[in-house]
């Protein structure tokens, strides 16, 4: 029997707990296991980009760079591989291609050996210059295709697409089935025209969201593909992929057996399994199997993302609605692959949509850019109604977007200065200028708290707490800062109470058991609706009045008292699930009050901006 062995990528330091605790494992908690998979001898073991870089910087306080070196070392025997966004690289924009060329190096520098990139749109001229990076760089650069199904991805669209990849100089191509889309039949035959149509190894990726990728694999290494991602099993299946252990078992003893060992592995799942019971508070109710995800479209590595950000919102019982509204949005963005960043600026366009209770009501300026062409070519045309109502007659460029950008190392030097202490630090402030600068203060400082793990004693449902706005809480030997600031009209019998926990917001509902107001330091034992929020800013009062529809961060303040605006005018700017939000006025006057300055923390029940309206 001839043999076809079928190589193994292995992802459960990335796309496994990514998918199913929202990217927060610790490197802390990955180098202990590192030496037994070091000696397993999979092909590569993907560690590294895709959310790790933003959640290490965002919530973990880790220094990305720190742990893609420290992986480094535990693996010497093995490939790191990384997911790169193309143009995109590990941010939510296009970056000029000095940036590109200085990140793919540093990467490369510190450890990584497989680069798989990607663009959201397909869009070759988004890939070209990452490529030729690594390439320089000596590594191996994986080209990637985002599949997705709709009128115009058929079998000929994706061959066409690996072919432009062939030429570029790719050493292997990937199918990337982020969105759990592909069935047993279309791998059979997109893998078998790829075969036919270039001389590349074919790397096949699937999340088993839909019930289908390990059939899917199957099928894949039947008709070819030579290498197949999966995770072990402490972090597999569902929103995740197939499971390593089973994918060895039902390859074992044929001709495409990948010789790896099976008690190995599973050493490795005892351990990660228990590790896995300290991230609780990350566990989703929506990381199983879920067929809607054939209609929906929700990539495995959004869905629990998606969850905590709607909890976050206090809306997770609407995430049926955003799942319904979700493919709704992508046809009108002309059917976007839903991958990062697509997938979060469709994600995020859905919740506002939903929760605002208005299709495009509030239209978020990622949104706003795609319909520009900022992201690239849109695989089918957009809807022209939503792009007028979105950008009105603002001209769409179709050059690569990157070819507008002016070289920015020198500018992101000069910012960053007294904070950064290497290039690698300028490449974190590049992808992340705002949080970026809070880490890079805080780590200067020595001051760096990662988001807490909380004890699984904190799950408990009961009593709802009252507590003053602001104060300290130690539970079980560790301590949070909680500020509450905001909170719904006293008196409602289910009140939404919005706190900040070590920095991250949060909206919590309280079941109101009794209430008084405080005045002159006495409790007057009246129920009077509070004119003021938490935060010192009145509550909304009349039309004029500018509000959010969900918390977060104040980006920017677009007037000033005096300014003359119309219905519509973009007033402010808001932070909120990682994607900016252009808040608009409701009313065509004058501004007569601003409450907010750039970096308050907001909430949905207070006034951030007054315009008084004309007669």
């Amino acid at each position: 029997m001839t043999s076809k062995k079928i190589h193994v990528t292995e992802l459960v330091l990335r796309d496994g707990h990514q998918c199913m605790i929202a990217t927060r494992l610790r490197t802390e908690d990955m180098l202990p296991i590192c030496s037994k998979l070091d000696s397993i001898g999979f092909w590569s073991l993907e560690a590294w980009g895709g959310a790790t870089f933003d959640a290490c910087v965002r919530f973990l306080k880790e220094d990305p760079w720190e742990r893609l070196s420290k992986l480094r070392k535990a693996l010497p025997n093995s490939r790191i591989q990384m997911l790169l966004r193309g143009q995109n690289l590990l941010g939510y924009r296009h970056y000029s291609d000095d940036v590109v060329r200085a990140f793919v190096q540093k990467s490369a520098d510190n450890g990584v050996d497989v680069f798989r990139i990607f663009d959201a749109l397909n869009d070759m001229r988004n890939l070209k210059t990452s490529i030729e990076a690594v390439q320089k760089a000596g590594k191996h650069a994986e080209g990637t295709l985002s599949y997705t199904t709709s009128p115009v991805h058929d079998i000929a669209h994706f061959v066409s697409l690996a072919q432009e990849l062939e030429a570029f100089g790719c050493d292997s191509i990937a199918i990337k089935d982020m969105a759990s889309l592909l069935t047993p039949q279309a791998t059979s035959e997109l893998v078998k025209a790829l075969i036919v149509a270039v001389n590349l190894p074919i790397h096949l990726h699937s999340h088993a969201t839909s019930g289908l990728a390990s059939m899917n694999l199957l099928r894949g290494v039947e008709n070819g593909a030579m290498v197949i991602d999966t995770c072990n099993s402490a972090f597999s299946e569902g929103a995740s992929h197939p499971t390593t252990e089973s994918m060895i078992a039902a390859l074992q003893g044929t001709e495409y057996d990948t010789g790896l060992d099976i008690g190995a592995v599973q050493e490795v799942s005892a351990y990660l399994r228990d590790i896995r019971k300290k991230y609780w508070q990350y566990e989703s109710e929506y990381t199983g199997v879920d067929t809607r995800v054939l209609v929906n479209q929700v990539p495995g590595g959004m869905i629990s993302n998606l969850s905590n950000q709607l909890k976050e919102q206090g809306a997770l019982d609407r995430m049926d609605e955003v799942l319904s509204e979700i493919p709704r949005v992508r046809k009108d963005l002309g059917y976007p692959p839903l991958v990062t960043p697509t997938s979060q600026i469709v994600g995020t366009q859905a919740v506002l949509n939903v929760l605002t209770g208005s299709r495009y009501k509030s239209v978020t300026n990622e949104v706003k850019n795609y319909f520009l062409g900022q992201y690239g070519k849109s695989p089918s045309e957009v809807s022209v109604e939503i792009r007028k109502l979105a950008i009105g007659d603002a001209e769409v460029i179709t050059c690569r977007p990157a070819d507008l950008l002016e070289p920015e190392m020198v500018k992101l030097v000069a910012e960053s200065d007294r904070l950064a202490q290497s290039e690698e630090d300028v490449l974190t402030f590049a992808m992340f200028p705002d949080i970026a600068k809070t880490f890079l203060q805080e780590r200067n400082a020595g001051s760096l708290k990662a988001d807490p793990l909380l004890p699984k004693e904190a799950a408990s449902p009961n009593a709802a707490r009252y507590a003053p706005n602001e104060f300290k809480l130690t539970l079980h030997g560790e301590t949070f800062h909680i500020k509450l600031t905001g909170s719904g009209h006293e008196g409602e019998e289910q009140r939404p109470f919005y706190v900040s926990v070590d920095g991250v917001a949060e909206e919590v509902i309280v079941e109101t058991l009794s209430e008084v107001e405080v005045s002159g330091g006495k409790s007057t034992g009246n129920k009077k609706k509070a004119t003021t929020t938490i935060s010192g800013r009145p509550r909304p009062s009349h039309a004029g009045c500018v509000t959010t529809a969900m918390p977060g961060t104040i980006v920017a303040v677009k007037v000033k008292v005096g300014d003359k605006v119309k219905a519509g005018d973009g007033v402010l700017v808001i932070e909120a699930m990682k994607m900016e939000n252009e808040i608009q006025a409701a009313k065509t006057g004058i501004v007569v009050a601003i409450h907010v300055n750039k970096g308050d923390t907001v909430t949905p029940d207070e006034s951030l901006l007054e315009i008084q309206p004309d007669e």
